[in-house]
């Protein structure tokens, strides 16, 4: 074969892999397109405690609710499992997460009634959940993620698993977790986050070991390298997540606030448990409650 020959098939070949690399980063971007808005689910709020839009660009701080829903179909079915507030602060590069008992006692916000605050989500899906727990808490809540606990566990099997330590050995829903550092697929990862029963601190150790999951994900996530991870991610996202987040802003999210995850405090609501009525609540003082706040809106730069 002569040099021109080859220079030609050398440049057919190069110009083949060129078109497949474009070919593939279009498939990759419609994906992620249609992903984002199968996942988009704006919502009416309320309850607006906050005077001034939050400017991504700008890198203002900003707070979401995570609502894990024990639904086992669509997301906005269900009563919210899990509650978690979380703060990011790109300037301090701070995460602070808080779990909310889910039998926490207080106003349901739009029904005027005292309930279980994982009662709003049943009610009115994402909405009546944020205004509740912005009342409760008085803090604003500028955005909302919910997670099919169920479709869950595709998300970490997504990202290639995720790390925790655990605090002592326990079994659940047929899987061995040591005490120590332990790796966890998505299947191990659904039953490490709701195992309860076994903890002397119930749902606090529960509330403990689903924050460790989604603070691990979310190391992961900003971790991924293969380009392949990223279609796994997205099949798995589109069916069991749903946001009021546009494309748009969660690139911008993602560019600008990413730093901001070297550094997550986990916060506790300490308060007692009671029956009344013949229901179980979780009742947290007016002193407890004022100090979670204090510290969040603080974190947000708000006072």
């Amino acid at each position: 074969m002569t040099k021109k020959k080859i220079f030609i098939s050398i440049g057919i070949l190069f110009g083949v892999m060129f078109l497949a690399v474009v070919a593939y980063g279009f498939y990759l971007y419609k994906s992620v397109v249609d992903t984002a808005n199968e996942i988009h689910q704006p919502i009416e709020r309320t309850s607006e405690r906050r005077e001034n839009v939050v400017d991504f660009e700008n890198q203002d701080p900003i707070s979401f609710l995570i609502a894990g829903v024990d639904s086992q179909g669509e997301t906005h079915a269900g009563r919210s499992d899990t509650l978690i507030v979380m703060t990011v602060n790109p300037n301090q590069q701070s995460i602070k997460m808080l779990s909310i008992p889910r039998d926490t006692r207080t106003e349901i916000i739009g029904r005027g009634t005292i309930e279980k605050i994982n009662h709003a989500y049943a009610y009115g899906g994402a909405a009546m959940s944020m205004d509740t727990v912005e009342n409760f808490l008085d803090i604003p809540l500028d955005h909302y993620v919910s997670i099919n606990m169920e479709g869950f566990k595709g998300l970490v099997d997504a990202v290639g698993g995720v790390t925790v330590e655990n605090d002592f050995y326990f079994t659940q829903d047929g899987h061995t977790f040591n005490e120590g550092e332990i790796f966890l697929d998505g299947d191990q990862a659904l039953a490490y986050s709701r195992m309860r029963k076994q903890d002397t601190r119930g749902d606090f150790g529960r509330n403990d070991r689903q924050r460790q999951i989604v603070e691990a994900m979310i190391h992961e996530a900003a971790h991924i390298g293969s380009i392949t991870k990223v279609g796994e991610i997205l099949n798995a996202v589109g069916g069991s997540v749903k946001t009021d987040l546009a494309l748009d802003d969660m690139w911008t999210i993602q560019s600008n606030y990413r730093n901001a995850r070297h550094n997550v405090e986990q916060m506790t609501l300490s308060g007692d448990g009671t029956h009344i009525d013949g229901l179980y609540y979780f009742i947290v003082p007016d002193d407890e409650v004022a100090r979670v706040s204090q510290e969040l809106r603080a974190h947000l730069e708000l006072d």
